[in-house]
């Protein structure tokens, strides 16, 4: 089959590899219809995340068709059901799945032992990312199998079309975890730093969840058109003092809520100097992580607030101003997303009219353009925002 394949820093090829099959009885193996590149795709594409290794298959936001299914999936799933693969890879019986801790299953991380030295303890295992979470295939290829299938899956109905559906793997429940999180009322002020996919379903979450405002920060016009389009108030940091505005926007407040859509890989720009320094340690390898956007969001939120961070960080921040955290009484939460806890609702959300995720889509192409795409999506080229792939 053909599969987007990892060789090293910048370097993705579409190769013919192995097709899948079934190798454990809770299995199942689906024929590939949508696949998409998501930001944190563009973390390995850096090699900013450590554990990839040559020969690694790409992605985790897929879906497509059961062709096959192991004999312990136990009739949860058959050939022929239409599913999306959520990219947490979940056992659903340990103690984490039961407390609805999806993406912390304590079950399927087949090198947990790695992890357990990275991280103090194991996480689930997603579909093509580091070793760190178990080294599987990823789903930007024409076949994928899906372990734990009895449990990793979303059965998804007939006639929506997949750009509409292919987003429950990922972006749209992590957009709407995120706001989640922050445990939105009616008065309360949102601000979303990051408007790529992820920031653009927090965004349209938070509305849904009834923020009184939400504000995006961001510097790409399309990504603030999208945004705007949405329901948020935008400011470009480039052109705009960030503090400023937010006091503008909150009679001086600041937002009760800030979420970090960007993760480690802060914007640099040389009105900031703490983004030069940040990519000066990242580049002789002092630092692994950009994360500008954590210590504006702990120095902007108001005192009381919660901070809600769906952006990945693989390792160290310098700089964090842990003072300003601790006697502003902020609240943190993080955390690979749950999807499955989310994606019943969500369906529902899209069956129902309330959200179409497909508006983020702005290029589809075949399988095969995939290596150019990334480069394109990475350096934001003709107004790319989400990028789904045909195989």
């Amino acid at each position: 089959m053909k599969a987007l394949v990892w060789h090293g820093k910048e370097d993705i090829r579409c190769d013919t590899v192995t097709d899948p099959e079934i190798q454990d009885p809770r299995d199942a193996i689906i024929k590939v219809t949508s696949c998409a590149i998501c930001g944190s795709d563009l973390h390995l594409f850096h090699n900013f995340i450590p554990g990839m290794l040559p020969g690694d298959i790409m992605g985790h936001e897929t879906m497509g068709e059961v062709v096959e299914v192991g004999s312990g999936v136990d009739g949860k799933l058959k050939k022929g059901d239409r599913i999306v693969v959520p990219f947490t890879i979940i056992c659903g019986e340990c103690d984490q799945c039961k407390r609805g801790n999806f993406s912390v299953c304590e079950t399927t991380n087949r090198k947990r032992h790695l992890a357990d030295k990275v991280f103090g303890h194991a996480t689930a295992g997603l579909f093509g990312y580091t070793h760190l979470t178990g080294g599987y295939p990823g789903g930007q290829a024409e076949y994928l199998r899906v372990p734990f299938a009895d449990a990793t899956h979303i059965k998804v109905p007939a006639g929506i079309p997949d750009e509409q559906l292919l987003f429950l793997s990922d972006i749209f429940p992590t957009g709407w975890q995120a706001a989640v999180q922050c445990d939105i009322t009616p008065t309360d002020t949102v601000a979303i730093w990051g408007c790529g996919p992820v920031g653009q379903m927090a965004i349209r979450s938070a509305i849904l969840l009834g923020a009184n405002q939400v504000i995006a920060i961001d510097c790409l016009p399309e990504r603030l058109s999208m945004a705007e389009a949405g329901g948020a108030t935008t400011i470009n940091f480039e052109t705009e003092s960030v503090l400023e505005r937010l006091k503008e926007l909150t009679d001086g407040r600041g937002p009760e809520k800030c979420i970090d859509c960007v993760g480690m890989e802060s914007h640099v720009i040389s009105s900031l100097p703490d983004t030069l320094l940040d990519r000066a340690k990242q580049l002789v390898m002092v630092e692994s992580d950009r994360p500008h956007v954590l210590r504006e969001m702990i120095y902007v939120c108001r005192p009381g607030g919660i901070i809600s961070v769906p952006g990945v960080y693989s390792g160290f921040s310098d700089m964090l101003p842990m003072g300003a955290f601790m006697n502003k009484g902020l609240t943190m939460r993080t955390g690979q997303t749950h999807v499955n806890r989310w994606t019943e609702d969500l369906l529902r959300r899209i069956e129902d009219g309330e959200i179409d995720p497909s508006f983020v889509i702005t290029h589809t192409v075949p399988l095969e353009q995939g290596p150019e795409m990334y480069q394109v999506f990475r350096d934001k080229r003709d107004s790319c925002v989400k990028v789904v792939l045909k195989p």
